[in-house]
């Protein structure tokens, strides 16, 4: 197997929704191309998956993942790392609600694609918002934080009895402690809090798996935007997976991506097929410190990438 076929394989799913994909209208209006039921397999020996036919940003994917792990639900320490990947959802809570007084920030989807001073508008008032929540306390407690989100249900699960569940310290010990169990696994979909948070979890449940010392994990992702979405879940599970190998001491075997509604939005498309024009270049290697972390104390020093020289990157609007 070589260095490239890790990263092959994504660029076969774009094929494959570009080619075969059912045309299909979604909740942002903005419309997509979209397949049913995908898996993807990343060998993790060969290489750390992050795509190198564009660039993308690692400092994000390590940033997010340490929020996830460390429970907090609040943008501004994704803010504090320069990581806007969660604004939107943040933004859209105070654009709707009475104290917000700027423009109409409603149907961002199609208003977007036809309207550039709606564009200009649209950056002016988020920016805002964004200074907001890093200088304000309240204001940031009131519209930064998300709620239910994967902080939260990996962290600090909420049972009916008002009890608390840390479903990641719970799985570390799991895997210790019985490496053979069916039951290694998270989940973050709970239907009585579907209708109450910002956004339903894409990531509904992963499971680990151990065999010859390897740690393997598979994600069941019932919505992917593979443009700009699937590149850093990719990612971000695979690093997931060796600081979780790390905690158990054992090395890395596989990561197992299996998405339910694969799909590429429309205004995405001219920016798959510009990416599908080049050619995959080696695979980076994922550096971790030597000595052994708790998974909420990592910072972003302790997490390193070398080799990685990608092309440049090809920008694409977020459908919110």
């Amino acid at each position: 197997m070589s260095t490239t076929s890790n990263e092959e394989q994504y660029l076969q799913l774009e094929r494959n929704v570009l080619d075969h994909g059912n045309l299909k209208m979604d909740r942002t209006k903005t419309g997509t191309h979209s397949l049913f039921g995908y898996q993807m397999r990343f060998n993790l020996n060969e290489g750390f998956p992050l795509l190198t036919t564009k660039k993308v940003p690692f400092g994000l994917i390590k940033s997010e993942l340490l929020w996830f792990l460390r429970g907090d639900t609040n943008i501004r320490f994704l803010l504090q790392h320069h990581n806007h990947i969660w604004d939107e959802w943040a933004f859209k809570k105070w654009t709707m609600s009475t104290d917000y007084n700027g423009p109409d920030m409603t149907d961002f989807g199609l208003r977007s694609q036809v309207d550039a001073n709606f564009n200009e508008q649209y950056v002016a008032q988020k920016n805002i918002f964004c200074d907001r929540i890093l200088a304000d306390d309240n204001f940031a407690k009131q519209y930064g934080d998300l709620g239910l989100v994967y902080g939260s249900q990996w962290r600090a699960w909420q049972t009916s009895n008002g009890q608390s569940i840390d479903q990641i310290k719970n799985v570390v010990e799991q895997i210790k402690q019985t490496p053979d169990s069916r039951r290694l696994i998270v989940t973050a979909w709970n239907p009585e809090d579907v209708p109450l948070v910002a956004l339903p979890p894409c990531h509904t449940m992963f499971q680990f798996y151990v065999a010859d010392g390897k740690l393997s994990c598979q994600l069941y992702q019932r919505s992917g935007d593979i443009f700009l979405g699937v590149p850093f879940n990719i990612a971000s599970y695979a690093l997931l997976t060796h600081l979780i190998a790390q905690q158990c001491d054992l090395q890395v075997g596989e990561f197992v991506h299996t998405l339910g509604d694969a799909h590429i939005y429309n205004n995405h498309l001219g920016r798959v097929k510009e990416q599908l024009q080049r050619v995959p270049k080696a695979a980076p290697k994922l550096v971790l410190p030597d000595e052994k972390k708790s998974l909420d104390e990592y910072d972003m020093k302790d997490i390193k990438l070398e080799g990685y020289e990608p092309y440049p990157a090809i920008k694409a609007p977020v459908a919110v």
